[in-house]
């Protein structure tokens, strides 16, 4: 199989790393493989059989600071990762942060960054204190960026303080933590802002807009077809919701190992809408790259799933 290109990498610029991510997010070893873009990490995709990272700045990125220092701040991130990509151009591409607390100016940072740094797509770090991205503020943006004709990886950021309290308060600590993020609440929010994108026709309005969400599709494939039964009976003269997002919305393996989910969203999504990622350096890249190697799939898929789709939606 050719090299592998892996979709949702994770970098934090050294010098702005207080800016984005207050260091108790993580432990310090894991801020430390964040801020290296070099030699260790071109080790372990070279280990990994990884031909390519695309890089993204750690969730929440620029989109929770206070709106006066997001435009400055975004332009900051883009430029360091242009940078990681200029020093290995056959190894990095990037994915370009937005000051979504002003739309009209992230519109203006999206055609920076992928006129002129050469970004492959941009990322969203989920809602914007509280908003979500079918709020009208950003259907400009969202027409913006479909007219750079570059995908989104809507990934997923922090729950707002009231939803944490409710849903993730009376815990212990770490354990509420873990709910509130990787074990549950990531997943259930970036799977409910894609409905919400669905559902309120936003694709409709942007026919060219594609999507790319993470982790087996963020129990998308699981749920869909109950969404849809629920959703799409309330406006019968609109498409299925199912149809939309399967025609704008592409998923990724990343953090997702075992085979039951695999299956079921080649039984969804198919084939042509998997991509690998590995969600470094959260996740173990060689782990990844040998459970993809390993899968009962046939050869056609494994390559779809490993580079051939990833090169064709993002151009690389």
């Amino acid at each position: 199989m050719t090299a592998l290109i892996a979709l949702e990498e994770h970098v934090l610029p050294a010098d702005l790393v207080e800016r984005v991510w207050e260091t108790s997010d993580g432990p310090e070893a894991i801020t430390a493989k964040l801020v290296e873009v070099g030699e260790q990490r071109l080790r372990v995709m070279d280990e990994a059989g990884i031909g390519m990272q695309v890089l993204s700045v750690v969730a929440p990125g620029s989109q929770q600071v206070p709106v006066g220092d997001a435009v400055n701040l975004s332009r900051q991130l883009n430029d360091r990762c242009a940078e990681a990509v200029a020093a290995h151009p056959d190894r990095f591409n990037a994915l370009a942060s937005l000051p979504t607390q002003d739309p009209a100016a992230a519109i203006v940072e999206a055609k920076r960054a992928i006129t002129e740094l050469g970004f492959c797509g941009v990322v969203f770090n989920g809602h914007t204190h509280g908003r979500f991205l079918d709020a009208p503020e950003f259907d400009e943006l969202l027409a913006a960026i479909a007219e750079l004709d570059v995908p989104v990886y809507l990934h997923p950021t922090y729950p707002p303080p009231e939803v944490a309290d409710v849903y993730f308060g009376g815990l212990p600590e770490q354990t509420g933590r873990a709910l509130s993020t990787a074990a549950w609440g990531w997943h259930a929010e970036t799977g409910l802002h894609v409905l919400r994108l669905a559902a309120t026709g936003a694709f409709d309005r942007h026919p060219k807009l594609q999507i790319v969400v993470g982790h087996m599709g963020e129990n998308l494939p699981f749920s869909l077809m109950r969404a849809d039964a629920v959703l799409s009976g309330y406006n019968p003269n609109a498409r299925s919701v199912a149809d939309v997002v399967r025609e704008h919305v592409h998923i990724t393996i990343c953090g997702y190992t075992t085979l039951p989910p695999l299956l079921c969203a080649l039984q969804v999504f198919g084939a042509d809408r998997i991509m690998f990622s590995s969600d470094y350096p959260f996740g173990d890249p060689v782990h990844h790259a040998r459970f993809l190697a390993n899968a009962p799939i046939s050869p056609v898929d494994r390559d779809k799933i490993g580079f051939g789709n990833a090169q064709k939606l993002f151009r690389l």
